[in-house]
């Protein structure tokens, strides 16, 4: 397992590589502190597995940065590590293919977790991405129930876990189902929110405005 930080602070790239070995993994961690170092460890390690991404880099901006990692390293999952914690910053990372997004307030804990569930095949969102800002008289009528959308009791529920980023196998183990039925719910709950991926839908969800409960 080989796992590239890119972070312009030696400080937050220490505790990464401490965090990465509490993963239990044997992991090879590799660094850079901007674009043009990544480039260069990109291009002597091209098997890299995951990649932990700042967005605010000295010589580059980190979405391009994040664009250009999934079009030349598609098999590295990308998760972005940002001061910001902007649903509009998430938003983007996740439109342009990041397997999460970690805010750097996030405690040591949930970093950890997070990193695990990409590590199993999940995503990370941050649960505040999913949470809507109520109407001034304190009620939500403008949010709309999956069941709107013709999906199921049990898609919803799938759905729900969906959105926290679990995967396949998590999904199966909570509801107590074959892999391969999770997968036929996904792919309902994909065609009812239009969407061609986990990523999508989850953006679909935010721009729907469903009302999960959480």
């Amino acid at each position: 397992m080989k796992v590239l930080v890119i972070d312009d602070h030696a400080l937050i790239r220490e505790a990464l590589r401490g965090l990465i070995g509490k993963l239990g993994r044997d992991a090879v961690l590799l660094d850079a502190s901007n674009c043009t170092q990544a480039t260069l460890v990109l291009e002597q390690h091209p098997d890299l597995d995951l990649i932990l991404l700042d967005l605010t880099l000295p010589d580059r901006d980190g979405f391009s940065m994040l664009a250009e990692l999934r079009e030349y390293h598609p098999s590295a999952a990308v998760v972005v590590l940002s001061g910001s914690n902007q649903q509009h910053d998430v938003n983007r990372a996740l439109e342009l293919g990041a397997a999460g997004y970690i805010p750097k307030a996030t405690s040591y804990d949930v970093t950890l977790g997070a990193l695990e569930l990409v590590f199993a095949g999940g995503m990370y969102i941050p649960p505040e991405i999913l949470k809507h800002e109520p109407c001034p008289n304190g009620e939500d009528k403008d949010l709309r129930s999956p069941f709107a959308l013709g999906l199921t009791k049990r898609q919803a529920e799938v759905l729900e876990l969906l959105a926290q980023g679990k995967s396949n196998k998590a999904i199966a183990r909570t509801f107590g189902l074959a892999v391969p039925t999770v997968k036929n719910h996904i792919t309902a709950i994909l065609k009812a929110l239009k969407a061609t991926s986990r990523t999508e839908a989850v953006i679909a969800i935010q721009k729907l405005r469903l009302k999960l409960s959480r």
